[in-house]
């Protein structure tokens, strides 16, 4: 345990070192670039850092071949998924892992699928500079972001300084701040509105949170414990080792974070590699206790559900879907 500690401290002290390096080789003065490890945003022009925010998240721009923004991974329609097995870079290259929502991003105690990265901030930097997503050396992309009017002024008047890393990544982190989805029929039900469930979506619930084992890693709530989890996808895991990449211990491979079950009915193909289609596919990756992998987790077992209450299972899980956010992107076309 001191020792994965150890190992996490060392791994983001390398992420933030990097980017100070980059961005020195390239003139910034970043006197305040360890302020990333913060994850609160100043309070001093709020509504307009997250507009800036915004702006920049759709900016196709940000990326080398400017062909992809952070909202093509992340699209509003698709609850800020994109709906692919693996995600698409620049240059149509394949990620080896498909977008997890960003919804309730500000609740989020870990960044990434392998559970490694503490705060948004942190994680804006990593899609930008990856070769097979947008592919951008930081210096270069704040230099050219620098050189666009609308982008340095707002700098130097929101922020009082010239447009540099972390106006990019405060502001960005700001946004996804702002991206929350928690008024659900399922949440209305529990506030007391008995009538926002009908009798068959309970009894999924009851399902869920009674008879399966479901709750212990999608805690009501959240429906997430933010850890990283290994859940037998695989007896082999091959293509994606997982965590396992971060730290070398072979105790994390297959492990990845357990993603949350809000909007589930609009996030598939599911699992890390979008390999399970549907809701239905995931029900029967569970329901046979999974492949056994060496560190699958001990709490996946085998059970057996009846056609009927699979139905009702998946009833209670599309309750917990809620679009509410997309007004303000059905009125923007975005």
């Amino acid at each position: 345990m001191i020792l994965d500690r150890r190992f996490s401290f060392l791994f983001s002290f390398v992420i933030i070192l990097f980017v100070i390096l980059a961005c020195c080789r390239s003139g910034f003065n970043q006197e305040e670039i360890l302020s990333l490890e913060k994850s609160e945003t100043d309070e001093e022009f709020i509504s307009e850092k997250i507009a800036l925010g915004k702006q920049l998240f759709f900016d196709k721009r940000l990326s080398r071949t400017n062909s992809i923004s952070c909202a093509s991974c992340h699209v509003p329609a698709f609850a800020f998924t994109d709906r692919k097995s693996l995600s698409e870079g620049v240059d149509g290259r394949k990620t080896t892992r498909n977008s997890p929502s960003i919804l309730n991003a500000k609740f989020l105690k870990t960044v990434m699928f392998d559970a490694h990265i503490n705060s948004l901030e942190q994680q804006v930097i990593v899609p930008i500079q990856e070769h097979q997503e947008m592919d951008m050396k930081m210096g270069e992309l704040i230099q050219k972001l620098k050189s666009i009017p609308e982008y340095s002024e707002a700098a130097k008047k929101y922020y009082g300084r010239e447009f540099d890393p972390f106006v990019l990544t405060r502001s960005i982190a700001a946004f996804e701040r702002t991206l929350t989805s928690m008024n659900s029929r399922f949440d209305k039900y529990i506030k007391g509105e008995e009538s926002q469930l009908s009798n068959e979506e309970i009894k999924g619930y009851k399902l869920f949170s009674e008879k399966l084992y479901c709750t212990q890693c999608h805690l009501v709530g959240h429906f997430t414990t933010f850890n990283a989890e290994n859940n037998g996808l695989y007896r082999d895991y091959k293509l994606d080792k997982g965590r396992f990449r971060i730290f070398n211990d072979t105790n994390d491979i297959g492990k990845f974070k357990v993603p949350s079950l809000r909007n589930i009915e609009l996030t598939f193909p599911y699992m890390h590699d979008g390999s399970l289609a549907s809701l239905e596919d995931v029900i029967l990756h569970y329901e046979r206790g999974g492949k056994g992998h060496l560190n699958q987790s001990k709490i996946i077992q085998p059970f057996r559900l009846s056609s009927k209450e699979k139905k009702q299972l998946i009833l209670f899980l599309k309750s917990l879907t809620d679009t509410s956010y997309m007004a303000e992107y059905r009125s923007t076309n975005q």
